[in-house]
């Protein structure tokens, strides 16, 4: 036990090897739905779903343990959502390509994070952004992890054209368990229960399960289906045509932003950021997200990066790489339990999702609102992350516009050079996103 408080530096973080493992179990409880809706999305490609939901686990069972060991941080990986539905959607489907070139284009971008690491790059770039947009990342996603909760409970309905959102069925069961759930994990934070989230989901869940909200898990156990049709099937000769030498651009600067993004609005949130609002030792974290993105590909999987249900965990104490490390594990686990973990249904973790909306509003006290050149950019991250349902968007339009405002005070020399980099990059981004 020594040797793991010691090696995690779990006493020196304030933290406790209980409170880890709690912060584990909930981060692991709030993103397990990955498991299930990441096949669900991919095999719209052409991915068959049982050998891509092994992928998916073991995706992330080494970014998790990756994370842990070599990062020493409470960031879970897992293959990111909005970036399968991408592959998915706009590059399979939309634009014709077929999956194992999406997959070679996943691993070059993957290949293109490592060669940045190295070289410091990542480090350097991120360090060039200005702490209102720090701020600004960490405020968007939680009100972006708000939306994701309070659609996928039911409480919120998509809409139509002119009123894309609107209230819905309220006095329906699935939505009356979903507040349930809000109004205990209130009252646990309230009452400062200690696991306050993990205990509410699991309440809750077997809340849906007796009301009949939610079937019951068809088993516990069973055995994880091959990943060898699968299994390094990748094209990257495809993905280095011409043709598909632009999605390779996109999939690059959406990972890239996305991970940034993720990275400092957490930490953010956590109190890892030091007093010039940069992450200490920030290439260590960058270097798990790379290694894994190169590895996911191979799996049979799409980008992987830290996982923004981090959050929860961190609300939850964790502080330390040991809390990635408990997340590898149940992931490993669900291998061989995945109908009962996928049974989890989204109106018992998204109320905590909610939950941490609220708890991520913080940093905004932050941002100076009495200086435009601040404020707007900042505005544009949250605003943007959330009505276009896109974290990358949200982030690379306050690249875009804070040099613009800066520029326009006669500022423009007092912005870092990277900075003009994340500029151009984010110009890139606009400029080639398939947008069908």
């Amino acid at each position: 036990m020594n040797a793991i408080l010691k090696f995690f530096e779990v006493e020196a973080r304030g933290s406790s090897v209980r409170r880890e493992i709690l912060a584990g179990l909930t981060t692991f409880t709030t993103m397990s739905y990955i498991i299930v809706v990441n096949p669900a999305i991919l095999k719209t490609a052409g991915i068959p779903a049982g050998p891509s939901m092994t992928a998916t686990i073991l995706a992330s069972v080494f970014g998790c343990l990756l994370m842990g060991l070599y990062a020493n941080r409470p960031f879970a990986i897992a293959p990111y959502m909005g970036e399968n539905a991408f592959i998915a959607f706009t590059v399979c489907l939309g634009l014709g390509l077929r999956w194992q070139t999406a997959l070679g284009a996943i691993f070059l971008a993957g290949i293109g994070f490592i060669l940045l690491t190295v070289l410091r790059l990542r480090q350097w770039l991120v360090e060039s952004i200005p702490t209102s947009l720090r701020y600004s990342f960490a405020v968007g996603i939680g009100l972006f992890l708000t939306f994701i909760g309070l659609n996928t409970t039911g409480i919120v309905e998509l809409g139509v054209a002119g009123a894309p959102v609107k209230a819905g069925a309220l006095t329906g069961a699935p939505v009356l368990v979903a507040i349930f759930g809000f109004l205990l994990i209130s009252a646990l934070v309230i009452r400062k229960i200690p696991g306050a989230l993990l205990i509410g989901i699991v309440i809750t869940a077997l809340v849906a399960f007796v009301t009949r909200v939610a079937p019951w898990p068809s088993a516990f156990f069973g055995a994880p289906v091959s990943i060898s049709p699968i299994f390094a099937q990748l094209d990257i000769r495809e993905a280095l045509s011409p043709k598909s030498l632009p999605i390779v651009l996109v999939i690059f600067i959406m990972a890239f932003v996305d991970t940034m993004g993720t990275l400092i609005g957490v930490s953010a949130r956590a109190g890892f950021l030091d007093e010039n609002g940069n992450l200490p030792q920030i290439e260590r974290p960058m270097m798990t997200d790379a290694v894994s993105t190169v590895l996911a590909p191979l799996f049979g999987t799409t980008t992987t990066g830290a996982f923004v249900e981090s959050a929860t965990g961190i609300e939850a104490g964790g502080r330390t790489g040991l809390t990635a490390i408990v997340v590898g594990i149940c992931f490993a686990l669900s291998a061989f339990a995945a109908p009962f973990v996928s049974a989890i249904p989204p109106q018992a973790y998204g109320p905590a999702l909610i939950i941490v909306g609220l708890f991520m509003l913080a940093p905004i006290t932050r941002i100076d609102f009495t200086d435009y050149t601040e404020s707007i950019p900042a505005f544009a991250v949250v605003s943007l992350m959330c009505f276009t349902y896109n974290i990358a968007v949200g982030i690379t339009a306050g690249f875009l516009l804070y040099p613009f405002c800066k520029s326009l005070q006669g500022k423009a020399r007092e912005i870092r050079s990277g900075l003009w980099v994340l500029a151009a990059l984010s110009l890139m981004f606009f400029v080639f996103y398939p947008y069908k």
